[in-house]
Order: structure tokens, then C-alpha cells, then sequence
């Protein structure tokens, strides 16, 4: 009994919550290294664009709950996300029209188009907190819970209980969707396969006939969509807080560097490997070895690591050692 205990408890605290913050990484991670494969630059303002869909999404779900809507048990969120997604993709469109398409004509170097997004980042990171305030904001309503703790132990008889809330369900089952969409459309597709030709050899596409603008478009649509998507849940499992998506860009980058950037399977095996190290790692174990170890022997101390306060040091840890020793990624980079 003290073993199920102590894999309950791992569940609860490790096994869930890292994967569903590791649903939502991959997500955030696939729309960095689409436009690192497609569009040849590191988006710096992605984890601010993941803001904007969130605060687009909340200030329809706000709409729509001033009508009397709502989606039962469900977050009222899903049903404003079509909405957000729209707002997000109207608003990297203009930034593209505006900003980088006189970049990209001009045949600017990476490093360049690296800085512009950084002036976009903080432009939109400013312009988020204007809209809704820097406070946080917490949209999640609905059911809170699939099973809640108590529930679980009235059902099995352990100690300990699993609580898994609706928003980790739905994160995990909603990423899963999102990507077999994706490597659908990218695999299947006309226009899914034009965006690999032209990822793989720009000169080649060209010559064959795909519009670039239109490849440049359909990027940033995608990018919204997933942008949007991400924030979204990672809001709803947590808060929204617009700074906190400032602070998700360098585990965004550490899982598409991970992976290899341009890979969209490496974005999502380095998302979940960087969500379970930064859980992991800042996991305090005492619980967990005061059920598998004998009374004598089991620590005092909480058998952290590092405090959550530091999670962020993991990610750049497996970001410097990835680039030291393997910077291509687990899986070869620039590969849609």
C-alpha cells in the first residue's frame, strides 16, 4: 500500500502537472520553430504573442459571459478561443505587413530579424498590459475538477488521493488534437507541402511555382493559432498574467533547441523533456521517500533541489548543454 501511496503521490504532483505543462511548452515551442523553419528567424516575441491570443481569448470570454453564455462544465474560455485566435492572427498579420516583410525584402540577416522581433516583443508585451492590466487573471470557470482528491481515495482506500482538474485534461487532450491537426496539414496537404518545400529550399519552391507571400501568411496564421492555443491553457491551468509569458520564452526556446529547431516532433519531445525536468527538479521528495523508505532512514528535509522560485535555471541549463554538446537537437534541425 505505502508503494501506490507514493505513485499517487508522484502522479499528483510530478506525473500530471508535467504533462500538462508539457502539452502546453510543446504547443508554444511548435510555433517558435515553425517560424525559425519557414521564416529563418528566432521569434523572440513569441512568448508575448502567446500573451496577446490569452488576453484576446479572456476579453471574449468576458463578452460572451456578459451575454448569459457559458460552456457548462467546460471553461466559457473554448468557446471565446475561436475568437482570440482571430484577434491574434489579425494582429501578427499587421506586425508582418508593418514590420518584417520590409526585412524580409531588404534580405536582412537572422540576427537582424532576431533584434526587430525582440522591439516586437517588448511593443506587445507594453501593449497587453495596457489593455487588460498587469494584474493577474483568472478566467477558468466551469467544473474545477475531473476527480477531486477525496473522491479518488473514497474510490480506492489509500491515503493519498489524485486530483486531476478539468484544465489538465483538457490541456493534454486538446494539445494532442492540435497536433495530429498539424502534422495532418503538413504531411497532407497542398499548402502543407508547399510550407516544407519551401522550409527545405527556399530557391527550389520559388522556382516551382509557391507564392512566398502566401507561405509567409499561412506561417503566421498557424503561429497564431498555436500561440493562442498555448497561452490559453497555460492560463487556464494556472493564471494569466501577462510578464509570467515573458519568463515562458526560455523554456519555448530550450524545448525547440532541445528538439532541434525546425523540427516540429523534436518541439514537441523537447517540451515535454523540459517540463519534466523543471518539475522534477523543483519537486520536493520527502513525502514520496517517507512512503518507500524505512522510517530510520527517511529525510527531514524537504529533498529539493532547487525552489520553484529557480525552475527557470533548469531550462537554461538544458538550453547550455544541448548547444555544447549536441546543438543540432536530439533530432536534426530545419527539418518540417
Amino acid at each position: 500500500m505505502d508503494w501506490l501511496n507514493a505513485l499517487i503521490v508522484l502522479a499528483n504532483f510530478v506525473v500530471v502537472p508535467a504533462l500538462t505543462y508539457g502539452s502546453q511548452l510543446a504547443l508554444g515551442a511548435l510555433g517558435v520553430t515553425l517560424v525559425y523553419g519557414i521564416l529563418r528567424f528566432s521569434n523572440f516575441a513569441h512568448g508575448d504573442t502567446m500573451a496577446f491570443g490569452t488576453m484576446a481569448t479572456i476579453l471574449a470570454t468576458w463578452a460572451l459571459q456578459s451575454l448569459g453564455m457559458s460552456f457548462g462544465a467546460l471553461p466559457t474560455a473554448l468557446l471565446a478561443l475561436p475568437f482570440g485566435i482571430i484577434g491574434t492572427a489579425l494582429y501578427l498579420l499587421a506586425t508582418d505587413r508593418l514590420i518584417y516583410r520590409f526585412y524580409r525584402r531588404q534580405r536582412a540577416k537572422p540576427i537582424v530579424l532576431v533584434i526587430v522581433s525582440a522591439g516586437v516583443m517588448f511593443f506587445t508585451n507594453g501593449l497587453v498590459r495596457f489593455i487588460i492590466g498587469p494584474g493577474d487573471r483568472n478566467f477558468a470557470d466551469g467544473e474545477r475538477f475531473i476527480v477531486t482528491a477525496r473522491e479518488f481515495k473514497e474510490m480506492t482506500g489509500l491515503s493519498e488521493g489524485l486530483a486531476i482538474k478539468t484544465t489538465q485534461g483538457i490541456t493534454v487532450l486538446t494539445a494532442i488534437v492540435v497536433v495530429a491537426l498539424l502534422f495532418w496539414f503538413l504531411n497532407r496537404t497542398r499548402t502543407g507541402k508547399s510550407l516544407r518545400a519551401y522550409s527545405d529550399n527556399e530557391d527550389l519552391a520559388l522556382l516551382s511555382g509557391i507564392d512566398p507571400e502566401r507561405v509567409v501568411i499561412v506561417t503566421w496564421l498557424i503561429v497564431a493559432a498555436l500561440a493562442t492555443i498555448a497561452g490559453t491553457l497555460y492560463g487556464l491551468d494556472k493564471t494569466f498574467k501577462p510578464f509570467i509569458y515573458f519568463q515562458l520564452l526560455l523554456p519555448l526556446f530550450a524545448a525547440a533547441v532541445i528538439g532541434g529547431l525546425g523540427n516540429p516532433l523534436g518541439a514537441i519531445v523537447g517540451g515535454f523533456i523540459v517540463a519534466f525536468a523543471e518539475v522534477t527538479v523543483t519537486y520536493a521528495w520527502k513525502k514520496v521517500l517517507g512512503y518507500t523508505l524505512p522510517d530510520d532512514i527517511v529525510p527531514s528535509g524537504l529533498v529539493q533541489l532547487l525552489s520553484t522560485d529557480y525552475k527557470v535555471a533548469v531550462s537554461f541549463s538544458i538550453l547550455v548543454l544541448v548547444l555544447l554538446f549536441r546543438p543540432t537537437g536530439l533530432f536534426r534541425g530545419q527539418s518540417l
